[in-house]
This record gives C-alpha cells, sequence and structure tokens, in this order.
C-alpha cells in the first residue's frame, strides 16, 4: 500500500510504533501521509535502540518498492528478522527463513539501501496537525469510488469534492464542454461530526476542496482491500483529510487544495 503511494518515504522507529512518512515537501504536490503500525502487532521480539534515552527514536529514509518487495518473498516463511546493518553504507537487511522441500530452512537476505536521517530533520516529520473539519463523512466503498474517479479523470486532472453533514458526498467535474457530478447518499457523519461544532448549521450544506485528479487517484490505488474504518474530513477550500483503519494499520492522507 504505501508503495503505491509514495516512491521513497521515512520510516520512523521508536519502541513501541512503526511510521511511515511522506512529508508535505512542494516535491510532492504538497501530499502528506501519516502510517502507524503497534510493533507488538506484528514482531515476536522487538529490540532498538535510539540516538538517547529521551530521543529514542530512528528516522529511515527508504525506497518503499525496496521494502515491499524484500517482504513479498517472506509470505510463506517460518520466520523474518529486520535489522539495521552497515554494509559499506547503511541498510536495512531483511532476512528471511524458507521452508524447504527437506527439513532443512534456507535463509535469504535482501539488503535495502537506507539512509539515517539527522536529528535536526526530525522537526519536519512529526505527525502532521489535523485541523477541524467542516465536514467528517464516511466513505462509500473504495473500489466503486476508484472506477469512478478513473472515468473522471478522462476529462479532467482536477475533481471537486463536496460532502455535508447528511451523509452526503458528490465527486464533481467541470470543463468548459461538460458538468459530471456522482453523488453517494445515506453514507453517514459519524457522531462527534454531527453534534459538535455545526448545531447551528444547516446539515445540507457542502463543504468542498478542489484538488488534483491524480492524488486522488493515487490514494485510492493504494487501497488493495476495503478497511475497517474510512473517513473523509473535508476543510473547506484548504484540504482533504483522509483517515483509515486496516485492522491493525492506520493511515492518514492528506491533499491540499489547488491553489
Amino acid at each position: 500500500m504505501i508503495a503505491k503511494l509514495a516512491k521513497t518515504c521515512t520510516l520512523r522507529i521508536s519502541p513501541d510504533k512503526l511510521n511511515f512518512i511522506l512529508c508535505d515537501k512542494l516535491a510532492n504536490g504538497g501530499v502528506s501521509m501519516w502510517c502507524e503500525l503497534e510493533q507488538e502487532n506484528f514482531f515476536n521480539e522487538f529490540q532498538m535502540e535510539g540516538v538517547s534515552a529521551e530521543n529514542n527514536e530512528i528516522y529511515l529514509e527508504l525506497t518503499s518498492e525496496n521494502l515491499s518487495r524484500a517482504l513479498k518473498t517472506a509470505q510463506n516463511a517460518r520466520a523474518l528478522k529486520i535489522k539495521l546493518t552497515n554494509k559499506h553504507f547503511p541498510c536495512l537487511t531483511v532476512s528471511v527463513e524458507l521452508l524447504s522441500m527437506s527439513s532443512s530452512s534456507r535463509i535469504v537476505t535482501h539488503d535495502i539501501p537506507i539512509k539515517v536521517i539527522p536529528r535536526k530533520l526530525w522537526k519536519d516529520l512529526q505527525e502532521p496537525v489535523v485541523p477541524d473539519p467542516d465536514v467528517s463523512i464516511y466513505l462509500p466503498v473504495l473500489k466503486t469510488m476508484k472506477s469512478v474517479v478513473e472515468k473522471m479523470k478522462n476529462i479532467s486532472n482536477h475533481l471537486v469534492i463536496e460532502a455535508n453533514l447528511d451523509g452526503e458526498l458528490n465527486l464533481k467535474i467541470e470543463t468548459e464542454l461538460v458538468c459530471v457530478t456522482t453523488h453517494f447518499k445515506d453514507l453517514g457523519n459519524p457522531p462527534l461530526a454531527s453534534e459538535s461544532t455545526h448545531q447551528d448549521r444547516n446539515v445540507e450544506h457542502m463543504a468542498e476542496v478542489h484538488i488534483d485528479i491524480r492524488k486522488l487517484l493515487q490514494f485510492l490505488a493504494g487501497q488493495q482491500v476495503n478497511p475497517t474504518k474510512a473517513l473523509c474530513n473535508i476543510v473547506n477550500n484548504k484540504m482533504v483529510h483522509f483517515d483509515l483503519l486496516h485492522e491493525d494499520v492506520s493511515l492518514q492522507y492528506f491533499i491540499p487544495a489547488l491553489s
């Protein structure tokens, strides 16, 4: 999933969590991502030592596809070990213990080159602050949404996402020749969104954000399975924030509005 969302990303390792991070540099078109895994849900044994006791973290930059490819070889493995090594240059070494036809096992090792990120750059890699959304709404089935957006991309590069507190979400494109809107109804809004700041607001009022359709499609293409929870938070004319939960993995993805 991460490899589809970000060519290179930062892996943050701390005693209890792993994070895959893409920060909102203009090079990414302002897109940012924060993906979080609780290490105890994935590893039987976990040892890490950060820079110091109070900065007990490690930040690495890597090519996501390299890690994804290495882990794919471990699908039927007996054991998998990931460690930080130095082989003339820093590496994330993935050792996979595979069962062979005879009872003996064989070890396959992948050395993935990485860059260790110095502490002075950590401040740019913290969890993004989510501004209060104007509308928070559950997403429709992502596969359906993806096929709609794929068709729209043939007509326009820009898309408007709009939603309200009455469970309605629309995807709109407009060109000089044509205007196309897809309506999703009865999606539901999370309880807080309907109660909190919006008591005095018309629930049918739409909040909207105008975004690059390719950024949305890249996000949707990265979703291989429908998540346990999928939320869309719209900050009117500023950004759209997707908040997904896949069993043990949470993913936040931010797409800024086009200026």
